[in-house]
């Protein structure tokens, strides 16, 4: 079967189709996975710089999600923070300690880079359970309102949030795609292929990988921002190993170094969490199947057994 040309594309563009028309056809239920789904989409894209781009695993990624969600909910209970001073400081603050992280983590690779980063995403998570007078421990910080913009409606109600949700989505997408279809983009694909090669041909790996590290962290802290105002709630739940996985599975179910599989992770295990969970208590098993399945049969990803199926098909 041949598929036609741009068929990918095609696809892509009916997905992004039906996030904008569905909302208003769709049960809160649905709309509410939805809106989570475009918010991990964000975070799981930031992740596919670090992991697709830069070939390096991350397992503490939440830890940027936390910074920027307790930054949200601090500020925005606290001190009655409009939208725009939280997102600023949620986003600045992640990225400063994506910087501190990355000048420790980037002192290794392979296995050894993964550990770091669990450690210094345990600490971002010991930080956030112990500091109670900061961030009120087990309790979390609940009560965090809706952003006001200022405009004709409400972001009360789930479908104008939504679609504010689903602008930042476009705009994460935006922003990284530029940085990824850059020369320095196309220095950290050159550099996962051969950090040796780069070297050698004058690059500066070490800075190259930094760089790409912090600008992941500060678009994790931007998904924290929407996350928070989501939510209405922050806890140390936000920031768990757990959450990280997640979002390492998102990652590898969708499809690595493509920006959209991530997307698609976020969207298939928002879903498979939430819907399987109603019908079975056993649907990590279920995620665990599905995850085992794609490792073996589509070792790429979703994004990449279509594109290898489309190289496949054309004439």
């Amino acid at each position: 079967m041949r598929l036609p040309p741009g068929a990918s594309r095609i696809a892509i563009a009916s997905a992004l189709l039906v996030l904008l028309v569905a909302p208003p056809m769709v049960s809160s239920f649905l709309l509410a996975l939805l809106t989570q789904a475009v918010i991990y989409a964000v975070l799981a894209m930031s992740l596919d710089l670090i992991l697709g781009y830069i070939g390096l695993s991350s397992l503490g990624h939440a830890a940027y999600l936390g910074i920027g969600a307790y930054s949200v909910g601090i500020l925005a209970t606290r001190h009655g923070a409009s939208f725009w001073i939280t997102l600023t400081v949620g986003v600045v603050l992640a990225t400063a300690v994506a910087g501190i992280f990355g000048l420790v983590a980037l002192r290794a690779t392979g296995v050894y880079f993964l550990m770091i980063t669990l450690a210094l995403g345990m600490v971002v998570w010991g930080l956030a359970h112990r500091w109670v007078t900061l961030t009120q421990g087990d309790n979390g910080i609940s009560g965090v309102p809706r952003p006001n913009l200022g405009l004709p409606w409400s972001f009360s109600r789930g479908i104008p949030f939504y679609y504010l949700a689903l602008v930042g989505f476009f705009l994460a997408l935006f922003v990284l795609r530029r940085v990824v279809t850059s020369p320095f983009g196309q220095t950290l694909v050159g550099i996962r292929e051969s950090e040796s090669r780069m070297r050698t041909l004058g690059y500066h790996v070490w800075l190259h990988k930094y760089l790409g590290c912090v600008i992941a962290g500060g678009i994790g802290g931007f998904a924290g921002v929407l996350w928070a105002y989501y939510n209405g709630f922050v806890s140390p739940s936000d920031l768990e190993l757990a959450t990280s996985v997640e979002i390492l599975l998102m990652v590898a179910l969708g499809g690595r170094g493509t920006l959209i599989g991530p997307a698609l992770g976020a969207v298939l295990i928002v879903g498979l969490k939430n819907l399987v969970s109603v019908y079975t208590h056993r649907w990590l098993l279920i995620l665990g199947g599905v995850y085992i399945g794609t490792i073996v049969y589509a070792p790429e990803g979703i994004v990449g057994a279509i594109r290898q199926w489309t190289k496949e098909s054309a004439p």
